[in-house]
């Protein structure tokens, strides 16, 4: 995990400390109850009940510890800001078209916590999102990928 900033809408990090909050609350209780349960059937070496409570446990912690971080390392964007620019920036919208493919995807530039149905998402620091940002619609760029160089063409930039 990298010391950069992450940068969120106020929306994406008031979902995430809430959602903390219900793991750090609710969700230990609940796994606290499940993991006490499968106890109390016995041998420990041979129940998956009490296997599959740790497995879970383990798997929310690791999100509580993933969400502190993201916190931690939290900027707000500037919605008003990125909804106005016509020049991608974190947490844009950029519609892109691959040369020599008539199919065009959607990609928001910024945190897989922004993530929306529909829309993919590029982190900035991506070589693809290093590529868009500061473009524009109808700029081609271009970006190493693992299997070569790829080119692609800004359809639209928005919100």
């Amino acid at each position: 995990m990298t010391d950069e900033p992450t940068q969120l809408t106020r929306a994406t990090y008031e979902r995430l400390q809430a959602e903390l909050e219900d793991l750090t609350t609710r969700g230990r209780v609940e796994i606290a109850r499940a993991i006490e349960a499968a106890r109390a059937l016995g041998d420990l070496s041979e129940n998956g009940d009490y296997h599959a409570a740790k497995d879970q446990q383990g798997k929310m912690e690791a999100r509580v510890r993933l969400i502190e971080a993201t916190l931690a390392r939290a900027q707000l964007v500037d919605e008003e800001a990125t909804a106005s620019a016509d020049t991608v920036v974190t947490g844009t919208v950029v519609t892109i078209r691959y040369e020599g493919d008539d199919d065009v995807e959607r990609f928001l530039v910024g945190s897989i916590e922004e993530r929306t149905e529909g829309v993919g998402v590029v982190s900035p620091g991506s070589p693809l999102g290093q590529a868009l940002l500061g473009r524009g619609a109808g700029d081609s760029v271009e970006y190493e990928a693992p299997g070569g160089v790829l080119r692609v063409e800004i359809v639209a930039v928005g919100r």
